[in-house]
């Protein structure tokens, strides 16, 4: 990626390796992240996998690497080698993994000899991570994985990404892998205005009015969404964007460290038998150096992007 547009540099020993795995096309919000992840000089980004959105949505992995495509095409990057399947669709059970092209690139980067850490981040389900580690399970302990979804704690709850595949979250769970989760009581704390985007977003070169145009038109992928409670009308919630912000800044002291709970398929709360591995399970994450980092890169890419265009 292009990162001219920035005076300041990133040391060679502070960069990381990310892989984002995300259901781009089943909601709005997650647009906004990959354009976040694209803008990061921090992140060596090695792949893009599109995910699924649950086995009540057929064709939502295809929709979601169209829409990668789309998002490479309106940033003028060049797709090549960095866009990828994933599974069509959730785990049958806690055994069987969904081969695919985005549970390989998983398998290939965490085995690849690199001093850099590597991130794979989770926008969506968890089906990739969970069938990457059944094929080889020796990736347990060459990745950290982030993972927006899940309820509340210490309870838990119906929650739409962990509901699209109960059986990759306990197997995920149950796993050696190191996991940073972020569950919906704190994804929601990412609110923005839509009068914020439009001043803060919208101008920013084809991408930004992209972002803004598909956040607030009337898409028949989420009318429910526009309808319920959870939208004011005025507002909307980025709740994938703590994935690129937590790498970015750690914060340290907004997590508990807890046993890994399984997920019970009927009700979606935690069950917990004292015999769970350590997890870590944000707090709280701050929304305004996250935002605030998203609307700096995105309006010098559109600068850089305008004096290129002028050239």
């Amino acid at each position: 990626m292009n990162y001219g547009q920035y005076a300041f540099r990133v040391p060679p020993e502070k960069q990381v390796r990310v892989i984002t795995d995300t259901d781009a096309k089943c909601e709005a919000d997650d647009q906004f992240a990959i354009v976040h992840a694209l803008l990061s000089p921090k992140f060596e980004n090695i792949g893009f996998i599109g995910a699924h959105f649950g086995a009540k949505r057929p064709g939502g992995m295809e929709k979601s690497v169209q829409e990668l495509e789309k998002i490479f095409d309106l940033m003028s990057f060049d797709p090549t080698g960095m866009i990828y399947p994933g599974a069509c669709g959730p785990m049958p059970d806690e055994q069987t993994p969904i081969d695919s092209p985005g549970a390989q690139l998983i398998i290939r980067e965490a085995m690849r000899e690199d001093p850099r850490r590597l991130f794979v981040t989770f926008q969506g389900p968890l089906t990739d991570l969970a069938s990457a580690y059944l094929l080889e399970p020796r990736i347990a302990g060459r990745l950290t994985a982030i993972w927006i979804g899940g309820g509340d704690y210490p309870n838990g709850r119906p929650e739409f990404n962990q509901n699209n595949d109960i059986h990759a979250v306990n197997v995920v769970m149950g796993a050696p892998i190191e996991l940073w989760q972020v569950p919906k009581n704190v994804y929601e704390m990412m609110p923005v205005s839509f009068a914020e985007l439009e001043t803060k977003v919208r101008p920013c070169g084809k991408i930004g009015q992209y972002l803004f145009d598909q956040l607030t038109q009337d898409c028949a992928y989420w009318p429910s969404s526009l309808r319920s409670d959870f939208r004011t009308g005025e507002t909307w919630v980025l709740g994938d964007q703590p994935v690129v912000g937590l790498i970015l800044y750690e914060h340290r002291f907004c997590y508990d460290i807890i046993t890994a709970p399984r997920i019970d398929a009927a009700t979606g709360q935690y069950l917990y038998n004292g015999q769970g591995r350590p997890i870590r399970v944000y707090q709280s994450v701050d929304a305004r150096l996250i935002l605030e980092d998203f609307f700096a890169k995105l309006q010098l890419f559109a600068k850089t992007t305008r004096m290129f265009d002028r050239l």
